[in-house]
């Protein structure tokens, strides 16, 4: 066979959110606020639950790591995305491409993972709250987050190389805001039969398998919070799990919109959209979320604001009830 006469693409270029020059910068604006206070509300939630003595607990130990993800899989997406509204040639070279895929499928994996722990801790404390302390313990905590960063580096790191090994030989035109999986297989001049479906697999292995935590965890805490008698005691039983609930539901909704649509369906649009949802605003509102519903992060934060002094002193790093 005669050898290829074809040029080896060294850089992507980014369609961005839309290609209109006349909305690039309100969207810049946008996503500038989005970003803001992504970055305010996640530092805050990482403050408060690492300084003040209430929040020493197995939750918040938890939420303090969900906010270090939404972190982390805002600023591999966001700063970049701002830059590119700003410039007419939206380009990014091949290793920072291959770069910034990692570093979101590290992240967003996490992310998964770590909804699924939440979950497990929050029927612990509802179904077995006199082992709760024992069972979740300070060491099994560290233990489960260490696996859970492990195994999205490990993914992350699969499924990049698996992405990146293909041949990108003719358009290098990117329709995304960022480096993803599927609009760069769609680019490749090789057979991507293997790749897509190592990114299958891990997709649908991470999301189903997470997902069936998350749901045999929550009809466990169903079934114990009808157990009780009183109003009062179903209330505040359901008000420990209800700002999870919803964080789930928003992630996982927009997750399995994304990737279980028929593929005749399927639009790099719509991922688009749906990319926007939980790279960005999902992240923004998570600290919503767990704070506003949350007597003892609105305590902490008041204390906080108006005493600085009050919970570092208060601070010893146990686990509480």
């Amino acid at each position: 066979m005669a050898p290829e006469n074809v040029t080896r693409v060294t850089e992507f270029i980014l369609t961005g959110v839309s290609d209109s020059p006349e909305l690039q910068f309100p969207l810049f604006l946008v996503f500038l606020v989005l970003y803001v206070l992504t970055m305010t509300g996640n530092l805050g939630i990482v403050t408060l639950t690492s300084v003040n003595s209430r929040l020493q607990t197995p939750m918040y130990f938890f939420l303090r790591q969900l906010a270090i993800i939404n972190l982390g899989n805002s600023t591999v997406i966001a700063p970049k995305m701002l830059i590119n509204f700003l410039l007419k040639k939206k380009t990014t070279s091949f290793y920072e491409c291959a770069t910034q895929l990692g570093g979101f499928l590290f992240f967003i994996v996490s992310e998964v993972i770590m909804l699924a722990l939440m979950a497990y801790d929050r029927y612990v404390a509802i179904c077995n709250p006199l082992l709760y302390m024992v069972v979740v313990s300070r060491r099994l905590c560290l233990l489960l987050v260490s696996l859970t960063y492990l195994y999205g580096f490990s993914t992350a790191i699969v499924v990049s190389s698996c992405v990146f090994s293909m041949s990108y030989c003719s358009s290098n035109v990117i329709n995304h805001f960022y480096c993803d999986n599927v609009p760069l297989l769609a680019l490749s001049c090789s057979d991507t039969y293997l790749p897509e479906t190592v990114v299958f697999v891990s997709a649908a292995t991470n999301v189903v398998g997470s997902l069936i935590i998350v749901l045999v965890s929550y009809f466990n805490i169903a079934l114990s919070i009808l157990k009780i008698c009183s109003s009062e005691g179903r209330r505040k039983a359901f008000s420990t799990c209800a700002s999870h609930m919803m964080a789930v539901t928003i992630f996982y909704g927009t997750l399995l919109f994304m990737y279980v649509q028929p593929r005749s369906n399927h639009s790099l649009d719509t991922d688009k959209m749906a990319s926007v949802f939980y790279t960005l605003v999902i992240p923004m509102l998570n600290p919503l979320i767990y704070s506003l519903r949350n007597k003892d992060v609105k305590s902490a934060l008041q204390k906080f604001m108006t005493n600085q002094c009050y919970p570092l002193k208060q601070c010893n790093f146990k686990w509480y009830r």
